[in-house]
């Protein structure tokens, strides 16, 4: 047999596929499991997303559209991002793909040459580094701590870069940790790219569900140098309760636009062309029930935080936007893998462990679930950490 490609041979197995078996295994059993692993919300898409996408199948809209997009979708994209984010694209610049991930690795799949280094603050959604891996670029891991709030510094942003470095990715809010940087810290690190040439790769995937503390804004947004060295990725998954519709965009200059367009023509023709139409509904109608979910969200992210927040031994930045927290559990002397078998064995709670996001202090827990589920998993997450 002949030999794989030794890169994707080599992409790390998933670090909770462990939890995962065994939780399904206890289910089997009739036992209940507290499920704290979701990453998406626990919401029905909207009713005026689902019916535009009923219309369109109804009038045979199935057909392939163009590479980048439907027409009409990148328009409605374009309002948005100049109405809500304050940056100006033209359609041109607007590439929609068949998903946040997707999107994501046609990025670095353009920008990224064999050689090169992108920066990475972790912990760190646990796609990043397969996906600059598999596009021939070298993942840096600039290291956070639950002291700082898991943010990034100019200065070490700046002791990261190496004649190798092409790119750095600001994740604001942040999957897993739910925090978020300031505008004034996100010039900051701008900043650092701009005068070292490095692209941002803004991921604001998690922009809508924000929660008073701080202000989200888009890199991009703060002047035309900004501008000409940010691509801002995005998508419905998240905002809308639209994750199995698989719907993502990226924006950005245009020769940068050109050429994830061209790609996507090879490895995907179009995206699928009827849900495009759902998400101009979403766009268009779906922000009274966007606000409904940020709501529950909000109410489920106080109650999460006050619990875990009472519990001896954990240290927990408050988190102010996604639905995640990012406790320390160091002080246990367990590995996070160890904390997080060992909490689903004897307290039937499932959580991931940090190690998955590069940090092996943490465990991350979503609160996209019923309000009766953070009451009970949190009270067996007490008892079991009383036991250690």
């Amino acid at each position: 047999m002949k030999a794989l490609n030794q890169v994707v041979a080599s992409i790390a197995p998933s670090a909770t596929l462990a939890i995962t078996n065994t939780a399904a295994k206890l289910r089997a059993q009739g036992i209940k499991v507290c499920a704290f692993a979701a990453g998406e919300p626990d919401f029905n898409t909207p009713d005026c997303i689902k019916q535009a996408c009923v219309e369109a199948l109804a009038a045979d809209k199935t057909r392939y559209v163009a590479a980048a997009g439907l027409p009409e979708l990148r328009k409605a994209i374009c309002k948005k991002l100049q109405e809500e984010n304050k940056i100006a694209y033209e359609p041109s610049q607007v590439i929609v793909a068949n998903g946040g991930k997707p999107a994501l690795a046609q990025v670095f799949q353009t920008i990224v040459k064999p050689g090169d280094e992108v920066i990475i603050p972790a912990p760190y959604w646990l796609s990043y580094p397969e996906m600059i891996r598999v596009a021939g670029g070298t993942p840096v891991f600039v290291e956070t701590t639950v002291e700082s709030g898991f943010l990034m510094t100019p200065d070490q942003l700046q002791a990261a870069i190496t004649p190798k470095t092409v790119a750095v990715i600001i994740n604001s809010p942040s999957n897993p940790t739910g925090m978020m940087y300031t505008p004034e810290e996100l010039r900051a690190l701008g900043e650092v790219a701009i005068r070292n040439d490095l692209w941002i790769v803004s991921d604001e995937i998690y922009e809508k569900m924000v929660y008073g503390e701080v202000e989200q804004v888009s890199m991009a947004s703060f002047g035309p140098e900004f501008y000409d060295h940010t691509i801002t990725v995005n998508g419905f998954s998240k905002t809308f309760a639209m994750t199995g519709w698989r719907l993502g965009y990226a924006a950005a200059p245009v020769p940068v636009a050109k050429a994830i367009s061209s790609l996507q023509s090879h490895m995907a023709s179009a995206p699928n062309t009827f849900a495009q139409w759902g998400a101009i509904a979403a766009l268009e109608q779906a922000g009274p029930d966007v606000d409904r979910m940020v709501e529950a969200f909000t109410a489920r992210r106080d109650r999460i935080y006050e619990l875990i927040s009472a519990i001896p031994g954990i240290k927990c930045p408050k988190p102010q936007g996604a639905f995640y927290v990012f406790p320390n559990i160091a002080s246990f002397g367990l590995t996070s893998l160890e904390f997080a078998q060992r909490l689903l064995e004897e307290q039937h709670v499932a959580v991931v462990p940090g190690i998955a996001f590069g940090n092996d202090r943490c465990i991350r827990l979503s609160y996209a679930c019923s309000m009766e589920n953070i009451e009970e998993g949190l009270q067996r997450l007490a008892a079991f950490c009383a036991t250690l």
